[in-house]
């Protein structure tokens, strides 16, 4: 700058005066050079700042509270499925002391038929009585889908055959698909053991029904173990069918009385089947309740592991901020 003066003023005095271009070039260069520290500074400090985006922390700290509401629902729902778990498994030993109590009114009648050698009458103009034996409650896995699916299979073989469905779950399944077969249907089941009176009842109605049927199939869920269980067909042999077996004559019944024995024995059949399908739903919403479980165990690690690491990279982020703003301030 000093040389520049010095050039300008020996250029003064050979012309004599400083033209008006020559100080205007002199004012600009002055001011151009104070003011290029300021700026370095200014981009210096832009540059080593990152941009801070109010939106993606505003994004970050939405996501942690929307984690943290995931993570607490997910918790209350594993201690609704635990203790569900347990109230299945202190109902278990019960449903099955009432289950091997009801296999001797059913395997009576069944030695008694198979004593007699009675078989099904077979009549193309007749139909046929399916009695399914489900349960009002859900939360036990595709127990009730099972049923369903071996109905419609037995359907789609034989369509001439009526159902009578207990429990509101199958019902609510076939219906869609079967609802003009549907002649009968029972509810208010699976809230607690079945009991004989309750078997009666459902009898008594199947046997009021107008149809006189060539033959009566109970179709329930058999008890293997605590962990597996399959649909299983049950004849509940009807009164001509008992009347023309050929060993019946032995037991010395009358025929006054023959009418009350079937439906004695479809009775002690449907008391069969509904506690063994009480079990089997006990066992399996205890299997589903403790799989519900591990699910949500393991779904607790995971949004666990995420809250964790969302929260370390917010916390990272505004450290980053805080030294950055530092250093800024200190340029």
């Amino acid at each position: 700058m000093r040389v520049f003066a010095t050039s300008m003023a020996v250029s003064a005095g050979r012309k004599g005066e400083v033209g008006w271009v020559d100080l205007l070039i002199i004012i600009v260069m002055m001011l151009s050079r104070t003011a290029r520290p300021a700026f370095r500074a200014c981009v210096v400090v832009a540059s080593s700042r990152p941009v801070a985006s109010p939106v993606a922390n505003a994004a970050n700290y939405a996501t942690l509270r929307e984690i943290e509401g995931r993570l607490k629902s997910i918790r209350n729902i594993e201690k609704i499925t635990k203790t569900m778990k347990i109230v299945a498994s202190t109902k278990l030993t019960r449903a099955q002391r009432a289950m091997n109590d009801s296999r001797a009114y059913g395997e009576t009648s069944k030695t008694v038929f198979d004593e007699a050698e009675t078989k099904p009458t077979e009549a193309e103009d007749k139909k046929q009585l399916l009695v399914v034996c489900s349960s009002d409650k859900g939360l036990c896995g595709g127990i009730h889908s099972g049923l369903s699916r071996r109905v419609r299979a037995m359907l789609n073989e034989q369509p001439n055959v009526d159902l009578a469905i207990v429990g509101e779950k199958c019902k609510g399944q076939l219906s869609r698909s079967n609802g003009r077969q549907i002649v009968l249907s029972f509810a208010g089941l699976g809230k607690d053991i079945p009991t004989f009176a309750d078997a009666q009842a459902i009898a008594d109605q199947v046997s009021l029904l107008p149809t006189d049927y060539s033959s009566i199939k109970v179709l329930y869920n058999k008890f293997i173990n605590a962990t597996s269980y399959e649909p299983t067909t049950v004849e509940a042999f009807s009164e001509e069918a008992v009347a023309e077996s050929p060993n019946f004559a032995a037991f010395e019944i009358d025929d006054e009385v023959l009418k009350n024995l079937t439906e004695y024995a479809l009775a002690n059949t449907l008391y069969w089947a509904l506690a063994e399908g009480h079990a089997c739903e006990i066992s399996a919403r205890r299997n589903a309740m403790d799989n519900a479980s591990k699910n949500a165990g393991d779904m607790i690690n995971k949004f666990q592991i995420l809250f964790n690491r969302t929260r370390q990279a917010v916390i990272t982020g505004e450290l980053v901020e805080i030294i950055t703003g530092a250093a800024a301030s200190e340029q």
